[in-house]
């Protein structure tokens, strides 16, 4: 079977009618060019050594030189030349003897991929001219010195993102001669937010050091209530990083004509960051088993998970949200788009994207798993990436909304975006691309219905206020939260925001209106109950509340459900049941509490700690049910990270790694791991026991290579306890 498949996988390359060559999706494939290229039939005579010959081209590619400081690009761990689009960058080439203008002619040739074209810009000859136009291609002779001369080039503005090979061709009266392939010339042109011209271009100098130039960055998770943060190494200057990043144009065959275009590469890049229908980079697992792979919570970073994929071309195992988030986001700004990592917490998932997710009680109140299809996640990570949006109409450029994690298909492949934030706020979802979904997460509408026996459904209670409640990213220059959910929708209840939705509407997003069912709302009962903060292995208690504004005296059968969660919101095992009478006297407030006991919920804790509870009560007196979920997540204890010895770049030093087991159990089977963007690479170490109430100590010699601030971020994962993170500020000084 194996052999008649790699057969086909060569007959794939035959031509057809439609096309003249093959398709050139391949950065990394390339073309035979000759070094002579005959003009016809060569005299005897004749010595290519007679006429200009290039002995050596200096690229200026040193991380201290003048390219790489001007363009941004001197953190990548890359030997090569990189510069970013639309600025000048300087290159010498040494001949053989002195260049004469008048009777010398010689020329640049960038070429990428196996089959350049000139109008497919994948072959660019650039003639030396006597000035330089902005955004468009072109070298002038800036200093001649003997044999030398120094070249300033200027790439345009709308180039391919990639690697190029360069020549310089010389002509004579018999033929063009070339230079050799050299790939030590190889030039990398990234995306320039820097350049006013460029479609990624940002204004504002402290957001690009932030949104392009941060190799770490932090995650939100937890819930509304209680949020929590964790470090993320991004990576994006580590060695291989940027090839990686490359190689993933190739594997989702984006044309390498269509990767000037930030919209293409992020519409393409949201499909291959997961494995679903493309083989992408990470596969993702809810379902708490990870055998074969790594648990999500426990990656530090992208890094690893990018340089596996890129050796193996297989997906990782195993990713959520924030891991498919966090590489998304290096690879942004890996390429020079100006990219963030957001949280938005209660998330809808909303199966037929009807802007109403559906919970449906039974008899008793309770929620009925099977009919029950929605869900809300206690928090969904997306990336937002910045750049124009010709395609739409004016104002609805800057932050676009992608987002790599499979939830649902869109024109047939896992992928989501790029949306834009803007028209997703005004309701304008008829914009390609997936701006009715994205709508859908931030803005819908959680309905409890109850199935009659007849099959009619009645809605007892419609909460107009809990998806989308916080939508957050971390603050430029700090590690801080910034609180975005204004950028993506109006105050609720507000005119602006009630415009919005019927523009939503009226483009096609579906929504039922309460009249259309049978709904007359509670109103002079409110229910609301509170969660204690509790840690992780101790009781904590529920606290429902109902305030009376009638002047009758009700009672209210009332039900809690305590269920184990994955963050999607998704159900493990219900692991409290608790029924009580609650006697409301008028016009008056009363509380109740209900115990939850570390017995019963630790058994079958989910690596989150997530908690779900609903109250659902029914007002004995008129029929009518009050019903409310809430999710809290449980503190989770944390790893302590210090430092050992002088913290000087290029000089040994230690970093101590601690933890003790708060747990009523010993942990069996714990993966440390630990990381530093230019301090360490990722060390990993497995410890086959930590007893209860013991402490752990982990050291770790390294060398760091760069100075500045930087950040250790180290994680610790076992069955019985996931989402143990620690970080630590170091300041590495100049040797």
């Amino acid at each position: 079977m194996s052999e008649t498949t790699s057969t086909n996988k060569e007959k794939k390359l035959v031509l057809n009618g439609r096309r003249a060559i093959p398709p050139n999706n391949s950065n990394d494939e390339e073309n035979e060019v000759p070094e002579m290229e005959a003009f016809g039939l060569i005299p005897r005579g004749f010595n290519p050594r007679d006429y200009l010959r290039v002995e050596d081209i200096y690229m200026f590619k040193d991380p201290h030189e003048i390219n790489k400081q001007e363009h941004h690009t001197d953190k990548y761990y890359n030997p090569k030349l990189i510069v970013r689009r639309g600025q000048p960058f300087q290159i010498q080439i040494y001949f053989n003897r002195p260049y004469k203008p008048e009777t010398d002619q010689f020329w640049l040739e960038y070429l990428m991929g196996r089959y350049p074209q000139q109008n497919k810009g994948t072959y660019i000859p650039i003639p030396v001219g006597n000035v330089l136009k902005p955004g468009q291609w072109g070298a002038k002779i800036i200093h001649r010195e003997n044999n030398s001369i120094r070249l300033s080039i200027m790439s345009s503005t709308t180039c391919i993102i990639g690697k190029f090979r360069l020549y310089v061709a010389v002509l004579t009266p018999f033929g063009i001669l070339r230079t050799r392939r050299n790939s030590a010339t190889d030039t990398y042109i990234l995306f320039n937010p820097w350049c006013q011209l460029d479609a990624v271009y940002l204004d504002d100098e402290k957001e690009r050091e932030e949104y392009v130039l941060n190799d770490v960055g932090i995650v939100f998770h937890g819930n509304v209530e209680d949020v929590k943060s964790r470090s993320w190494s991004y990576g994006q200057f580590e060695e291989n990083i940027l090839d990686a990043c490359l190689f993933l144009m190739d594997k989702a065959e984006l044309e390498l004509s269509g990767r000037g275009n930030p919209i293409k590469i992020c519409r393409v890049a949201s499909a291959v960051i997961n494995s679903r229908d493309d083989n992408g980079v990470i596969a993702g697992s809810w379902n708490n088993t990870y055998d074969y792979g790594v648990a999500p919570s426990a990656w530090t970073g992208s890094v690893d998970i990018l340089l596996e994929y890129y050796s193996s071309k297989q997906p990782v195992r195993y990713g959520q949200c924030w891991v498919f988030a966090g590489v998304f986001n290096t690879f942004l700004r890996c390429l020079g788009i100006p990219a963030r990592l957001i949280t938005n917490y209660s998330s809808a998932h909303d199966n037929n994207a009807n802007l109403r997710l559906d919970f449906f009680l039974d008899d008793e109140g309770k929620v009925d798993t099977r009919l029950t299809k929605d869900s809300v996640w206690n928090y969904h990570c997306w990336n937002e990436a910045w750049m124009t949006r010709p395609d739409l109409p004016v104002g609805f450029g800057g932050w676009q909304v992608v987002d790599g994690t499979p939830q649902e298909t869109s024109d047939g492949m896992y992928r989501c975006g790029p949306a834009s934030v803007q028209a997703i706020k005004h309701g304008h979802v008829c914009f390609q691309f997936d701006a009715p979904f994205v709508y859908a997460e931030v803005n819908s509408d959680i309905f409890y219905t109850k199935m009659e026996k007849n099959g009619t459904q009645v809605v007892e209670s419609i909460d107009t206020t809990h998806i989308g409640q916080l939508i957050v990213t971390k603050e430029v220059g700090g590690d801080g939260m910034i609180d975005i959910t204004e950028e993506y929708k109006f105050r609720e209840g507000s005119d602006e925001e009630r415009l919005a939705l019927e523009t939503a509407v009226m483009y096609g997003v579906k929504k039922q209106s309460p009249q259309d069912t049978t709904y007359q709302p509670q109103k002079d009962v409110d229910m609301d109950f509170q969660v204690q903060k509790a840690v992780l292995g101790n009781d904590f208690k529920v606290t429902v509340t109902f305030r009376n504004k009638s002047r009758n005296s009700y009672t209210a059968t009332t039900y809690l459900s305590g269920n184990i969660v994955f963050y999607t919101g998704v159900t493990k095992s219900e692991f409290k049941k608790h029924s009580f009478s609650a006697k409301l006297e008028p016009s008056s407030s009363s509380s109740f509490d209900i115990v939850i006991k570390s017995s019963e919920y630790m058994s079958d804790l989910l690596e989150q700690a997530s908690f779900h509870f609903f109250v659902t009560a029914r007002i004995n007196e008129t029929g009518k049910i009050l019903a409310m979920q809430k999710a809290t997540v449980l503190e989770i204890p944390i790893l302590r990270i210090k430092t050992k010895g002088e913290l000087v770049a290029g000089k040994e030093m230690s970093v101590i790694v601690e933890f003790t087991n708060p747990l009523k159990q010993a942990l069996e089977n714990v993966t440390l791991r630990l990381e530093g963007p230019g301090v360490l690479r990722t060390i990993k170490k497995q410890f086959g026991r930590i007893p209860m109430n013991s402490t752990l100590t982990w050291e770790v010699k390294c060398i760091p290579m760069r100075p500045g601030l930087r950040k250790l971020i180290a994680s610790l994962s076992c069955d019985a306890l996931r989402h143990v993170y620690g970080e630590l500020n170091v300041q590495i000084q100049k040797p």
